[in-house]
């Protein structure tokens, strides 16, 4: 069994080269997308249509309802059933999509956290009030592991805190004691970046906005709140936000075709400068150049992949 992973921006056509290598070497697809992973959540998500999927078996696609939780263990779970099934059927495995953080995760692993109890959770946001104050505590303390957090990373200085406050050992200190563990060996899978030229990303995410609005984004966003509330966490992802604000007569609907290309572009930039820190060994190039090349690896033509 043979297991790549496709990484990229939004809308650098990751789905339609992933199925197309699916369907060249026998491979399942397991989808690295925190908003496909929701049933219903099809057309702001743009996840590919069951006839798009051309009868590829998927995994991390329509896994669980809108209103249930979602974690980085449940994605793992997803990852090693994928596995399961792959190795019981012959198949090769495509990891793809734009959540690296998840395949982060696989490869490099994760420290099993402790359980936050609402005391100290409560003492945590008492002491976040002044974000300023919690990043200087946190770095007077320790320095080490705060090299890398800005100052105004309101979501890790929170974790930071509430991990010291719970455990009262220091991040670094906690995280030397319990080390990551990984799912998947580094040496057991090649990794692949499309890249685009930001001005033609830019187009091709205008052209996948347009595509979304027509294709029903509107009536989607009507439905999921309408059954499940605007209170869920996927009511504030890029799509469904700024079509609430549409439909609650705050912009027009040219203010929200540009709304939603903006908040796609700045996602696109952050998931760039992600996959360009996290990563080593990555083989990238455009569209077609991958394709050859991973065909070349699934038919053994390359012994070694780098670039």
């Amino acid at each position: 069994m043979k297991q790549i992973a496709i990484i990229a921006p939004t809308a650098s056509g990751k789905t339609a080269l992933s199925i197309k290598l699916a369907t060249q070497t026998n491979s399942i697809i397991v989808s690295l997308d925190s908003l496909s992973i929701y049933k219903e959540i099809d057309i702001s998500s743009a996840k590919p249509t069951f006839r798009e999927r051309g009868g590829i078996v998927h995994f991390g696609i329509d896994e669980i309802s809108p209103n249930e939780p979602f974690d980085v263990i449940k994605f793992i779970e997803i990852y090693e059933k994928a596995k399961r099934f792959a190795k019981e059927n012959n198949k090769n495995i495509i990891i793809v999509g734009g959540t690296s953080f998840y395949l982060k995760a696989l490869i490099y692993g994760i420290s099993n956290a402790p359980i936050i109890s609402n005391e100290t959770q409560l003492a945590a946001n008492e002491m976040m009030s002044n974000l300023q104050n919690s990043y200087q505590y946190l770095h007077n303390i320790d320095p080490y592991y705060m090299k890398d957090i800005k100052p105004q990373d309101s979501y890790r200085i929170e974790k930071a805190l509430s991990l010291y406050l719970e455990t009262k050992l220091i991040p670094s200190e906690f995280f030397r004691l319990n080390p990551p563990i990984p799912t998947i060996n580094k040496d057991e899978i090649k990794l692949f970046e499309i890249v685009w030229d930001r001005d033609i990303l830019r187009t091709r995410i205008r052209l996948r906005t347009k595509q979304i609005i027509e294709n029903g984004l509107l009536d989607e966003v009507i439905f999921l709140e309408k059954k499940y509330s605007r209170d869920i966490l996927p009511m504030g992802s890029i799509g469904i936000k700024e079509g609430l604000e549409y439909l609650d007569g705050k912009i027009t609907k040219l203010e929200l075709e540009d709304r939603i290309a903006f908040a796609t572009n700045g996602l696109a930039k952050r998931q760039r400068t992600f996959n360009n820190g996290q990563f080593e060994g990555v083989y990238k190039g455009d569209v077609l150049e991958l394709h050859g090349v991973i065909m070349d690896y699934f038919n053994n033509s390359l012994a070694n992949i780098s670039q």
